[in-house]
């Protein structure tokens, strides 16, 4: 089995992610090393960037389309119902309230019955039919 290096020792320093760091042997420019692949690899995210504004410009396009369509069902929807106050004439609100006193009365119904012209065994009457 072979023994532990000395941390201190140069063979660790040579290792890759040994030693102190300050390695002679690399160089370094504008904080990239000389042997990385991409020295912008970075700022690769940017590459997509028109391409993701594009997709949330269009999604929020589409949630103001579905807003102004709910928005505009919802006043169909207040023009289709029918509303008294609203859609009512002025004067219809006064005859509603005479409507509303009338009444008619039960106590009478069988001196009307007796009194009345009417055929109690005529047929009964059905509109468009000729007898």
């Amino acid at each position: 089995m072979p023994e532990p290096a000395d941390i201190n020792s140069p063979e660790v320093a040579k290792t890759p992610g040994g030693g102190s760091g300050s390695g002679k042997d690399e160089n370094v420019v504008n904080g990239h090393k000389e042997g990385d692949a991409n020295p912008f690899a970075e700022y690769m995210w940017m590459e997509n960037e028109e391409e993701y504004n594009r997709q949330v410009e269009e999604e929020l396009l589409e949630q103001e389309f579905l807003e102004r369509c709910f928005q505009e069902m919802l006043e169909e929807e207040d023009q289709d119902w029918f509303i008294p106050a609203r859609d009512l004439p002025a004067g219809v609100g006064q005859i509603q309230q005479q409507f509303s006193g009338l009444s008619v009365s039960d106590g009478n119904a069988e001196d009307i019955a007796r009194k009345s012209s009417l055929n109690p065994e005529a047929k009964e009457f059905v509109p468009g039919v000729k007898y």
